[in-house]
C-alpha cells in the first residue's frame, strides 16, 4: 500500500506539472521568443507577456516584425501592436512596405497605416503603382451636331497616387468623368464621321482635362477601344415633332369642325324659327281678310281675283314642278 500510494502521489505531481508547463507555455510564447532571437530580433520576453495581457496575438506581432528585420525596414515592434490594436492588418502592411522599398518607392510606416486603416488595400495600391491598371469603361454613347449617335468604349490607364489614396475618389470617379468627356466630345463634332476618322480626339480631348485631380489614381493614358454608330437621333427627334405637329392640326382642325357644325345648326334652328314665324303670318292672313271684309276694305272681287291669283300660281308652280323632273334628253332640251 505504501509503494502505490507514492507512485500515485509521483503520477498526480507529474500531470499537475505538465499542466503547468502547458499553461506556462502558452501564456509565454517561448517558442516565438526563440524565434526572434533566431532571426536577429531582440524582443523581450516580458514584452510578450504583456501582449498576453494586453489580449494581442504575439504572432501577429512578431512574425511581421522579423519579416521587416530581415528586408531592413526601420520598423518598432510598437508600431506594429498600435496598428494592430487600431485594427490594421499589419502583416498586409509590413508586405506593402517590403514591395514599396523593392521598388524603390517612398512610402512612410505613418502613410502606409493610414492607408490601411482608410480601408484600402495598400498592397494592392502599391502593386498598382509598379504595374498600372487597366479600367475598361462601358459603351458611352453620345450625339454629334447632326444627329446621329456614336457609342464609344475607352480603356483607362492608371496608376495608384499614394499621397492622394487616402481621401482620394475611387474607380467609379474616374469611369464618370471619362464618360462626361467622351459625350462632351462627340457632342461637340459637327458630324458623327469626324469621330469615326479621328477617333484618337476624343482620348486627346478627354486627357487633357485633367479627370485625376481629387482622386486615388493618375491617369497615364486614355485609349478609344471601340466606336459603333447608334441611331439617328436627329431624325428620330424630328419625326417625333412632325407626329406631334400633326396631332395639333387634328385637333385644331377638329375644333373648326365642330364650330362649324355647331354654326351650321344654329342656322337651321334660325331658319326653322324663320320659317315658324312666316306660317305663323300666314295664318293670320285669312283672319286679317275676314276683318277687312267685315269692315268693308275689301271686296268680294277683290276676295275672287285674290283666290285666282293663287290659282294661277299655283298652276304655274305645278308646270315648272313637272318641267324639272323630266329626264335630261335632246329632245328636251
Amino acid at each position: 500500500m505504501i509503494i502505490d500510494a507514492a507512485a500515485i502521489t509521483l503520477i498526480i505531481g507529474i500531470v499537475v506539472a505538465i499542466i503547468i508547463i502547458s499553461v506556462f507555455l502558452t501564456f509565454v510564447p517561448i517558442a516565438l521568443w526563440i524565434s526572434a532571437l533566431a532571426a536577429g530580433v531582440r524582443v523581450s520576453i516580458f514584452t510578450l507577456v504583456g501582449m498576453r495581457l494586453r489580449r494581442v496575438i504575439p504572432a501577429r506581432i512578431v512574425n511581421p516584425l522579423i519579416k521587416a528585420h530581415k528586408a531592413g525596414l526601420d520598423v518598432t515592434i510598437n508600431q506594429l501592436e498600435s496598428h494592430y490594436l487600431a485594427g490594421g492588418n499589419v502583416d498586409r502592411v509590413v508586405n506593402a512596405l517590403i514591395a514599396a522599398q523593392r521598388a524603390n518607392i517612398e512610402l512612410s510606416f505613418e502613410r502606409c497605416a493610414a492607408i490601411d486603416l482608410a480601408g484600402r488595400d495598400v498592397l494592392e495600391a502599391v502593386q498598382m503603382s509598379v504595374n498600372p491598371k487597366v479600367i475598361e469603361t462601358p459603351f458611352i454613347a453620345g450625339v454629334a451636331i447632326n444627329g446621329i449617335e456614336v457609342k464609344a468604349k475607352a480603356r483607362i490607364t492608371v496608376r495608384a497616387n499614394l499621397d492622394r489614396l487616402v481621401g482620394g475618389a475611387g474607380e467609379d470617379t474616374i469611369i464618370a468623368r471619362v464618360g462626361e468627356g467622351i459625350v462632351s466630345t462627340i457632342g461637340s463634332s459637327i458630324s458623327h464621321s469626324k469621330v469615326l476618322e479621328n477617333p484618337d480626339l476624343i482620348s486627346q480631348t478627354v486627357l487633357s482635362k485633367g479627370l485625376d485631380s481629387g482622386t486615388a489614381f493618375e491617369i497615364l493614358s486614355i485609349d478609344i477601344a471601340d466606336v459603333d454608330v447608334g441611331k439617328n437621333i436627329g431624325a428620330e427627334l424630328q419625326i417625333e415633332q412632325a407626329q406631334a405637329d400633326k396631332n395639333i392640326a387634328q385637333a385644331k382642325a377638329e375644333e373648326r369642325r365642330a364650330m362649324a357644325v355647331a354654326n351650321e345648326q344654329e342656322m337651321v334652328a334660325k331658319v326653322q324659327e324663320m320659317k315658324a314665324k312666316v306660317v305663323e303670318a300666314e295664318a293670320e292672313v285669312p283672319m286679317a281678310m275676314a276683318e277687312a271684309l267685315r269692315s268693308g276694305n275689301f271686296g268680294i272681287m277683290d276676295y275672287m281675283n285674290y283666290k285666282n291669283i293663287q290659282a294661277d300660281t299655283s298652276m304655274r308652280d305645278s308646270i315648272a314642278k313637272v318641267s324639272t323632273d323630266k329626264p335630261d334628253t335632246p329632245k328636251n332640251r
